[in-house]
């Protein structure tokens, strides 16, 4: 029997920029180390039931947007990829919330730590959010955020002058950094496959996410994946992040709006308890938020706030 002679799958264009440096924030960076597969992976994962069938590329897009339609999952398991990232501490936390990964990060245990710390520009004070207790809204003035920088910067060459005393007396690294600030950057190798990585993207490339993180995960996503995987990543923007879920009592409501039937939108939406007031004020409804953000977003009318 004479024995198939493979190839290996490779992607040009993310050939062409690996181990460059696409800078994030301030000192910050994420770079491509290695990576396997491309959307010839997915396509051949996909048809291995029955074949290697058509190869025009066509038709190739069109079964790579099918399943990314129908949730079929695994075909995109077949592609993996390793980055390097340098991340501030306080945004790599949420990061390496993302479990379904492979992580090396700098140890601050046996190496002294990196002497680069987040800055935030004065114009870039965020204020706390009145109605998301763990997202923000608005910036500070101008003044005002001119002084929040000049405390930071204060604070960390105090901090890191600290620090440097007390590897010069002969401290434990492991003890020495137990006070650096989450600003101070780290770094790390994080290998995943793409679609654990097309998860992370969704949910870090929202404009819900926090900024800091959003800016690492939009870098990724338009600059490295979308080389990497060009007809994964379209049909992701197609029908995952730029796409709508709707539940079943959204799709109702927006069954009575369209139909011209305001009044028994109204009425769906007080029996499932999403229209509820206090001293003639509306009550503040997750739920109802979300529709409401959905209704405008398909330049529909909001009925109980007309």
């Amino acid at each position: 029997m004479q024995e198939e002679k493979l190839t290996r799958p490779v992607a040009p264009e993310l050939d062409a920029i690996l181990g460059k440096k696409f800078p994030v924030l301030d000192d910050g960076f994420i770079r491509v180390v290695d990576y396997m597969g491309n959307d010839d992976a997915i396509v051949q994962a996909a048809r291995v039931s029955y074949g290697a069938g058509t190869k025009k590329v066509s038709e190739d897009r069109g079964l790579i947007r099918y399943l990314m339609r129908h949730l079929h999952t695994t075909p995109f398991e077949m592609c993996d990829i390793k980055l390097h990232i340098r991340i501030p501490m306080d945004a790599w936390r949420q990061w390496i919330r993302h479990r379904t990964a492979s992580v090396n990060e700098y140890s601050t245990r046996y190496s002294i730590a990196i002497d680069s710390i987040y800055e935030t520009d004065p114009g870039a004070w965020r204020k706390q959010s009145s109605s998301n207790k763990q997202g923000s809204e608005g910036y500070f003035d101008a003044a005002t955020g001119a002084s929040f920088s000049r405390e930071e910067k204060e604070l960390h060459e105090t901090i890191r002058a600290v620090y440097k005393k007390r590897l010069d007396q002969g401290m434990a690294r492991e003890q020495a950094r137990k006070d650096l600030p989450l600003a101070t950057y780290t770094e790390a190798y994080w290998k995943i496959n793409l679609h654990n990585l097309l998860h992370f993207l969704a949910l870090r490339m929202d404009s819900h996410a926090q900024y800091e993180i959003r800016a690492y995960a939009r870098t990724l996503g338009h600059e490295i994946v979308k080389r990497w995987v060009p007809l994964a990543w379209e049909a992701f923007m197609d029908y995952r992040y730029n796409a709508q879920r709707l539940s079943a009592l959204e799709r109702e409501i927006i069954r009575l709006i369209a139909g011209g039937k305001d009044d028994q939108a109204i009425e769906a939406m007080e029996k499932r308890g999403l229209l509820k007031y206090r001293d003639g004020k509306l009550l503040r409804n997750r739920e109802r938020l979300e529709l409401e953000e959905k209704l405008r977003d398909l330049n529909m009318s909001v009925p109980w706030k007309s």
